[in-house]
């Protein structure tokens, strides 16, 4: 006889969750590795002090490799594997694999960082989340764009889930402000051919809505390379130049480059404290993509502390959340239109690297958000 999933953890000496982290390429490996780490730290702090009443806690890592199929077969694997619940993913493509295959099995998935609305097709009791909803991130952004002069705003975009709903999301809130979103299809444009359609619909900004390092960083030098276009502003809403790989590939030309960022004006002690451990680990400032690695284990330790292993009680105690993380209280909420439990008090930033010190970041817009997000998609 077969021993079930739920009654062979309950005998066992670790508590498992697993980890869905990209650590090979497609995937963005420098975002996955800013994940990773803080899943571990926090994994270690929990153990440092005494487990999950008296059990230690272990992470079951999967690399997704920005692939949906691969998110897929591991959700599965892990479920069949017995752990607690499934935490991680950076890609939204991938994760919103993940999360449906989450749900079909049963399985709790506490997504860190994948922001795209539609995390899932249908409302779901299995899933919540950490970042803020891409609608909300993005129309921050496109506030920023407006208040800072830009009504005819470029977009190279890539084809992709993700960058047909940004653009979505970017069209439909700066026309109903007289903006105008000019589209450009870098299927059929080389780097270099931008600047061309650039000066032809005489925009004043260019988004970034394509892949890390490419073609994100050609289309940068291409344009940074063009005296005619020394006065357009290039930006990176999906949050490219984040990472200190962005500044070593591209030097002087990251900087001022806003994207957004979700991290407070200032952390709590506790994030201070884990900034601290995390640049050590990393070897370089922590990302917002570390913190959320910790809090998305911060917040399932506290639901395995109060509400055990079983995978049914866990889902069910997203609405009963309420845990300091580095970035401020962390609680679940429902909003409107959202299929997931979503942390309702995300921050969100509009930042830049500094270009008189590119390893220190310029805050230029900077909004917590509400806790009813409004036409969400």
């Amino acid at each position: 006889m077969n021993t079930p999933p739920e009654a062979a953890r309950a005998h066992g000496s670790s508590i498992r969750i697993g980890a869905l982290v990209p650590l090979t390429r497609p995937g963005w490996v420098t975002a996955g590795r800013h994940l990773l780490a803080g899943l571990e730290l926090a994994v270690r702090e929990v153990n440092d002090t005494g487990g999950i009443l008296g059990r230690p806690l272990e992470l079951v890592i999967r690399d997704t490799a920005a692939d949906p199929r691969k998110a897929e077969a591991a959700v599965r694997e892990l479920a069949d594997l017995g752990v607690a619940a499934v935490a991680g993913e950076y890609h939204s493509v991938v994760a919103r694999a993940a999360a449906a295959r989450a749900d079909a099995v049963g399985l709790p998935f506490l997504c860190s960082s994948a922001v795209l609305d539609a995390l899932t097709e249908q409302p779901t009791r299995w899933v919540a989340r950490l970042a803020p909803p891409q609608s909300h991130g993005w129309r921050v952004y496109a506030d920023f764009l407006l208040g800072a002069g830009h009504s005819r705003i470029a977009v190279a975009a890539e084809s992709s889930i993700y960058w047909a709903s940004g653009v979505r999301i970017l069209r439909d809130y700066l026309a109903s402000r007289g903006g105008i979103v000019i589209e450009l299809d870098m299927r059929a444009l080389t780097p270099a051919a931008v600047c061309g359609e650039l000066l032809a619909n005489r925009a004043t900004a260019l988004l970034l809505l394509v892949g890390h390092p490419e073609p994100a960083v050609s289309i940068v030098e291409s344009v940074r390379g063009d005296q005619r276009l020394a006065e357009i502003m290039i930006g990176a809403p999906a949050g490219q130049p984040e990472f200190a790989e962005w500044a070593r590939l591209l030097g002087d030309e990251s900087a001022a480059i806003p994207f957004l960022r979700y991290l407070p004006e200032r952390l709590t002690p506790l994030g201070a404290r884990v900034a601290k451990f995390l640049r050590e680990r990393l070897g370089e400032s922590p990302s917002f993509v570390a913190f959320e690695g910790y809090d998305t284990v911060a917040v399932l330790a506290d639901a395995l502390r109060s509400h055990g292993a079983n995978r049914t009680r866990i889902a069910e105690s997203w609405p009963c959340v309420a845990v300091e993380g580095t970035r401020g209280q962390i609680q679940f909420s429902r909003p409107p239109g959202s299929s997931v439990w979503q942390w309702a008090r995300a921050p969100i930033q509009v930042v830049d690297r500094d270009p008189a010190r590119l390893d220190r970041f310029r805050v230029r817009q900077a909004r917590p958000l509400p806790r009813v997000f409004r036409g969400m998609l």
